[in-house]
């Protein structure tokens, strides 16, 4: 399972690099995207998260560690609302120079 899921993330992370090198916004945002859900998942993995045990200390040593929980619906939080701070700034960038290069301009060719 573990393999399963380490390949899952570097599929993940490969692909967002990929999209981050496109240089077009929408697919800048959508690789930020990707990198940051590969991300979560990452930290959320770390925790070590198990079934069937309390969420807080008891009377058996087993419990399931809250940190990475936090960790990651605070990242969700702040991914969210940098999408779409990255989405409005990418909008005023089409509208201000009329092309959807992050540059500003069309590539040569």
């Amino acid at each position: 399972m573990e393999a399963l899921f380490a390949i899952t993330l570097g599929i993940m992370t490969a692909s967002g690099v990929y999209l981050l090198l496109r240089a077009r916004i929408f697919p800048v945002v959508m690789g930020l995207t990707l990198i940051s859900y590969a991300v979560n998942l990452f930290i959320f993995a770390m925790g070590r998260l198990s079934t069937g045990v309390p969420a807080v200390i008891a009377d058996n040593a087993e419990y399931g560690d809250p940190l990475p929980q936090a960790l990651v619906l605070t990242a969700i939080v702040i991914g969210f609302a940098m999408t779409a701070f990255v989405t409005v700034l990418a909008l005023r960038s089409i509208g201000e120079f009329g092309t959807d290069h992050v540059d500003g301009r069309e590539p040569r060719e």
